[in-house]
Parts: structure tokens; sequence; C-alpha cells
């Protein structure tokens, strides 16, 4: 079953439910695909791994405006935000723990042969790579820099 199957069969379900949150999210997932589709240069579907991107794309925009938000004191906009981030996140492979990443990252440093900060850009080549669809790129970075920092 493809991701816009998946939506649409989710989308049904809020409705009937009448579910305010779900329906915002999953319209806006909907949204999303569709522009994708109808996007110049595009013939076909969507692979996994667009659906992948487009996903963790809509979840970063939901993450930074809640960011906003909250230093904002806009508790119901913010709240808004979380939920739908919930929805959409369900769609996502499983992201991995904290500990699951650095043991990876770990590896890489490894493999690469990086010893100081200036190797990020070589980490994180890699890392994105191997990594896509299993945790944003910002976590990776974050990490990447603290266990460079401490060799």
């Amino acid at each position: 079953m493809s991701l816009e199957q998946k939506i649409m069969t989710e989308l049904k379900t809020a409705m009937l439910a009448k579910n305010e949150a779900a329906l915002r999210s999953l319209r806006a997932v909907k949204a999303a695909i569709l522009l994708a589709k109808t996007s110049e240069g595009f013939a076909g579907d969507l692979k996994e791994e667009d659906e992948i991107k487009l996903l963790q794309k809509l979840v970063k925009q939901r993450k930074d405006s809640l960011e906003i938000y909250q230093q904002q004191n806009r508790t119901d906009l913010a709240q808004k935000e979380k939920e739908e981030i919930e929805i959409i996140e369900k769609f996502l492979p499983q992201q991995l723990s904290a500990e699951e990443l650095k043991t990876i990252l770990k590896q890489i440093i490894s493999e690469v042969g990086a010893t100081a900060p200036s190797d990020m850009g070589k980490v994180m080549g890699v890392a994105t790579k191997q990594l896509a669809g299993k945790t944003d790129g910002k976590t990776i970075s974050t990490l990447v820099k603290e266990l460079l920092s401490a060799q």
C-alpha cells in the first residue's frame, strides 16, 4: 500500500471520527504529495525515499514553527503543531534512539577516519546517506559535532 493510499484511508477514518487534528495533518500531507506529483519535471509515482523526504520536510517545518510558538508563549498554536507532528510521524519509519544513533555515528567516524571537528563534512556526507529517514539532519549534525569535539 502506497503512502498516498494510507493517507486516504486515515483521512476517511479521521473524517468519520471528526478528529480535527488528524484531518488538518493528513490534508497537509495529501496537499504536499499532490504538489510533488504535479511539480515540473515529475513523471510517475513518488518513490518511497521521496515520500520519506517529503514527510520529514513537513515534520521539520512543524518543529520549526513549534519552537517559534513556544518562544512567543503561544501555547494554543504550539499544541496544534505538536498534534500534527505526532500524526505525520506515524507514517515515517521508526526513528533511531539517541544511543543507537551515537553507536552508528561512532562507527562512521572510525570508518571515515575523522579525528577533528574539521572532518565534519566527511562524516556528515556518509551519515546523512546511511541514516536517511531514520533521523533528521539536525540531530545527526549535533551529535557529530559533539563526538568530534570529544576526540
